[in-house]
Parts: structure tokens; sequence; C-alpha cells
């Protein structure tokens, strides 16, 4: 790991490759697990403010999750989360022709119905951000359902905070952003 302002950065960012491969996993990540995306306490007012046009986007289920349990949840350990519909899927999944989960915040994005484009836990995926007393971690989270999209992005070489990049832009910054990038080529 290494230090970037209050930041401990894994090197797993620039060791690693990963390119998304929707074709292969359908989405999953948006329909597996045991809970909901991570939200930050800024994202839930940016949600309520935005629900009634991300609701066109939604499916039944998903609308149906939402109006039960809200546009967020919080867990036993406090942290805020997306609802799920029925413990599985993201209450904001929306499925493709193809049968990919896509996400229904960002579908209203794309079409200029917001400025918010999803949770930034979403877009930094599979970069994973750890908040601590006194820094923040930043790490690569490894999920076998991913390996197709690791796969890829050796076959590309695409490295994951290249991969993430307009995702970390957002988070952290572009100085912040700059000294990754310049860690990265030195240590290549």
């Amino acid at each position: 790991m290494f230090q970037i302002g209050k930041t401990l950065v894994s090197e797993e960012l620039f060791q690693k490759d990963f390119l998304c491969n929707l074709n292969a996993c359908k989405g999953a990540c948006c329909i597996d697990g045991q809970a909901g995306a991570p939200l930050e306490k800024q994202e839930i007012q940016i949600l309520k403010k935005n629900y009634p046009k991300i609701k066109t986007f939604l499916r039944k289920e998903g609308i149906a999750a939402i109006e039960s349990q809200g546009v967020f949840t919080e867990n036993e350990m406090g942290e805020y989360e997306t609802p799920l519909i029925d413990g599985a899927d993201c209450a904001y999944v929306i499925y493709n022709e193809q049968k990919i989960a896509l996400c229904g915040i960002e579908a209203a994005y794309n079409k200029g119905e917001i400025d918010f484009k999803k949770p930034v836990s979403c877009h930094l995926y599979p970069v994973r951000i750890q908040q601590y007393t006194n820094f923040t971690a930043v790490n690569y989270h490894q999920w076998q359902i991913c390996d197709d999209a690791c796969i890829l992005g050796k076959i590309k070489q695409v490295p994951i905070y290249e991969f993430v990049k307009e995702a970390l832009l957002r988070r952290f910054g572009q100085e912040w952003f700059d000294e990754l990038d310049l860690i990265a080529k030195h240590y290549k």
C-alpha cells in the first residue's frame, strides 16, 4: 500500500487489470451479494430529490421495494445502502433486451433527466472505499463473478485504476488522481 494525502491505496489498483465484460457476467454485481450498494450520506438526499425522475426507468418490483423500504436502507452497522428486491437484486436494477442488469439511475442520467450518474460505490467498482477515523482505504475488491472482467482487462491491458479513472476523479479529484497515475507509471 502507499499513501496519497489521507488515503491508503492498494497497489493492486495498478498491478491488476480489469475491464467489465457485461456480455459474460450479465451485470451480476448488481444482482448478487447480500447487501445493497453502499451509499454516501450526501447521496441519500440526491436519491430522494431525483427519485420521481428515476422511478420512470425502474421495474415494478424495484418501485415496490423502494416504496416499501425507502430510497435507501441502513444496515446494522449504521451504513447506508440501496434497497434490495427480496434480498437479491438492487432495487434500482433494470434489464436490457439481452437480459443484462443495468442501473436505472444511470439510465435516467444518460437520458439527461438527472445530473447524478449513480452511487459512487457502483461507479468505482471493483474498487471499494472504506472510511476510517484518520484515513480512507482504497482497495480492489476481488469477486469471482468478475473473473471474465479480469481476463478481458488483461487481454486489453487496462489496469484497474485506469478502468475506474472517471470514478476516482469524481471521488478524489484531479490532483489525487495525477499522483496515483505518477506512482503507477513509476511502479511499472
